[in-house]
């Protein structure tokens, strides 16, 4: 079970982005491993860890949230720099440091603002799995993991077109 915690960095990203709630990340984390330790016996050798684990987050995430269906989600919508904390110094490197949050948060924004299928293709691309990998984890076809990543994509330009060089902006 050594190999499983290798994952553990790219498991609590994603658990991050499904849950907005740090602590509740780790929490998820930590009941994925517990999930996977008790059902080590199930996993296949020669199948794919990582997909295995980041299903077994991806479930007990689903599970949480169907007990809780009836309350509020107490998630935060995440830390962000405050201008009071960079009031004092105006040197440019701490303005570009200012511009690059200020995108920083935009873009996280827009994937926040994803609908969850779209959200979950995009979190999973960007932690380097291929296709039939999210499509393990998600439980769906190959096929529609392609669909939900170019709809997810185009809606990310969408709303982030601001940025792209030939818009004026930057």
């Amino acid at each position: 079970m050594r190999q499983a915690l290798a994952h553990a960095d790219g498991l609590y990203n994603f658990a991050r982005w499904l849950c907005r709630d740090p602590l509740e990340a780790e929490d998820l984390v930590q009941e994925t491993y517990a999930r996977a330790l008790g059902a080590a016996h199930r996993f296949e050798a020669g199948s794919n860890l990582r997909a295995w684990l980041f299903r077994i987050l991806r479930n007990a995430f689903l599970d949480r949230r169907r007990r809780s269906q009836g309350g509020a989600n107490p998630g935060s919508q995440g830390e962000s720099v405050t201008d009071a904390e960079l009031a004092d110094t105006a040197t440019s490197e701490l303005e570009q440091a200012q511009i690059r949050a200020l995108v920083a948060d935009d873009v996280a924004a827009a994937v926040r603002a994803l609908p969850e299928a779209f959200r979950s293709v995009i979190l999973l691309d960007l932690e380097g799995m291929t296709e039939a990998e999210v499509a393990s984890v998600l439980g769906c076809a190959t096929g529609t993991v392609k669909s939900r990543l170019s709809r997810a994509r185009t809606l990310l330009r969408a709303r982030l077109a601001a940025y792209r060089p030939d818009s004026g902006a930057c």
